[in-house]
């Protein structure tokens, strides 16, 4: 296995991995290097995956990334062996483990990482570090004394009897002072200050070098969190110093997409049955299904994950779009952007869902004005957005970067606090039930309506069974994603099984660990 090499920057990045990046970056980047990277370890709290911070190991190089749940953005970078990977700083070697094998064979494994005078020769003088004491009840005794500078620090093993304040910097200047034994990179002017709030400091991504990834020419400015308004109408919000882009379900144009949020990473049509789950159900005497409040299941049987190869169509036998390209579509189609984290579907016109009924169209807040065209029955626009929620466990895990909302017509009051993304589904229920339960006739309609619905893309594979329109099924085997994350054995046919549940303008897909995975938005 190739060593991984990499510059080290202060504050900023080990080689491409860069600090604020996101999870779905990350892991992209180095699933496409498996020769470098051959094995990944995510660890995350089953029961709250998208609060507790995300750990991503690389076992083989030494390594290990910490994410925060919410965002699911890198925010300490540490290195735990020195000795498997090739780290400079400022273009000089923090370690040569290599050199120091074809010396001595056995050298390696003494040569564990640099010296205290090397890493003062080699990043400058530092002010007095700190000492952690060992836990209760360790028996070797060793704490770890940490040399802080502005965004990185190196940790030395330090018996707690060796350890003095005023003896300190004799101590490890000594022929037998210990070798640092990790080394982590942060943003903060030095770690005690910045451990603290090193997962809850809000992070600008314009700030960091996320834009990288992507290795595009133009690079559209990354969505941060959208804001769902109700009647179809989202508030696409960008970092400081960039407008917001609202879209305005059935009349927002492809071409607008495109100029807002760049051209998709790839879209996806199916010219079969498959796509009239998006179509308004006409009426019919004969075999017909409970009315769910309009419950329309979102097609989520895009192939997008980055370790595929994308095109533009999938199972197309329509000959005359080749040559297509975006914001200029003949069809029916998603725009996917995987690293904006959403789906928009690309349809005839449909009614817009209806106004919540404490807010009205006339005092709601409603963004620019929006020019409908005369024609508008006969275009194409954005008539759905899937908002995917990238949680660890779930199917779809790593299609998508993580996208973060709320739902604005829920105000928060001094005992409830704004429904967003990171809300679990029982409270976001019990919110939406008291919004729109007077809409009903009586609570038993209201109940009836918005029960769940068993979504279980482990089902047969036969072409009539619910995961051929719900999708992902090819990519299985037995219930089993062929690329996640690990090598474990573990079955994991169970992360299929979601629930589903409708409310006027909005679907939910839900967890048994009641988190929210994605929303869709009509």
């Amino acid at each position: 296995m190739p060593l991984f090499t990499a510059q080290v920057r202060h504050g900023q990045s080990l080689g491409f991995l860069v600090l604020g990046a996101t999870l779905h970056d990350i892991i992209t980047r180095l699933k496409a290097e498996p020769q470098s990277f051959p094995k990944l370890d995510l660890s995350y709290e089953p029961t709250t995956p998208v609060v507790s911070p995300v750990v991503l190991e690389l076992p083989p190089n030494g390594i290990r990334l910490r994410f925060d749940g919410p965002g699911q953005r890198l925010r300490l970078i540490e290195v735990l062996d020195f000795t498997k990977s090739h780290l400079t700083y400022k273009d000089r070697d923090i370690l040569r483990p290599a050199v120091a094998a074809q010396r001595n064979p056995t050298a390696a494994s003494t040569a564990s990482g640099p010296t205290y005078k090397h890493i003062c020769r080699m990043v400058g003088p530092a002010f007095p570090g700190e000492y952690v004491e060992p836990e209760v009840g360790d028996e070797t005794g060793l704490g770890l004394y940490i040399l802080s500078y502005p965004g990185l620090a190196f940790s030395f093993p330090l018996k707690s009897s060796m350890w003095s304040p005023s003896k300190i910097d004799s101590i490890l200047q000594s022929s037998v002072s210990p070798q640092a034994s990790s080394m982590a990179i942060f943003r903060g002017e030095s770690w005690s200050e910045a451990r603290d709030r090193l997962f809850t400091e809000a992070l600008d991504p314009t700030d960091v070098f996320v834009n990288l990834f992507k290795k595009k020419e133009t690079v559209p400015v990354e969505v941060s969190h959208v804001k769902i308004y109700g009647e179809g109408r989202l508030e696409l919000v960008r970092p400081a110093g960039h407008v917001p882009f609202w879209i305005q379900l059935g009349q927002t144009s492809p071409q607008e997409l495109v100029s807002e949020l760049g051209p998709p990473d790839a879209i996806y049509r199916k010219n079969d049955r498959r796509m009239s789950i998006h179509k308004p159900r006409r009426d019919t005497s004969t075999h017909s299904r409970p009315d769910m409040t309009d419950f329309r299941l979102h097609d989520d049987s895009t192939d997008t994950d980055q370790s595929s190869a994308h095109t533009t169509t999938d199972d197309s036998e329509d000959d005359n779009e080749e040559g297509e390209v975006a914001g200029n579509v003949s069809g029916e189609c998603f725009y996917n952007y995987f690293y904006h984290g959403f789906d928009i579907l690309i349809s005839t016109p449909t009614p817009s869902s209806q106004c919540p009924p404490s807010k009205s169209s006339s005092n709601e807040e409603s963004g620019p004005d929006a020019v409908v065209p005369v024609d508008i029955s006969s275009r194409l626009v954005a008539s759905k957005i899937i908002i995917h929620g990238n949680v660890p466990g779930s199917y779809p895990f790593n299609r998508h970067r993580r996208c973060r909302w709320d739902i604005q017509y829920l105000s928060p009051n001094k005992h409830q606090g704004i429904v967003d993304s990171e809300t679990p589904f029982t409270e976001i229920e019990s919110r939406l039930f008291d919004e729109w339960k007077s809409i009903y006739k009586n609570l038993d309609e209201a109940r009836a309506r918005q029960r769940g619905m068993v979504l279980n893309r482990d089902w047969g594979d036969s072409p009539g069974s619910s995961c051929e329109f719900l999708g992902g099924w090819e990519d299985s085997v037995e219930g089993k994603r062929a690329d996640e994350v690990g090598t474990g054995t573990d079955d994991v046919s169970g992360l299929g099984n979601t629930t589903l549940y409708g409310f006027p303008g909005l679907v939910f897909e839900v967890l048994n660990n009641d988190t929210v995975s994605g929303v869709t938005v009509f």
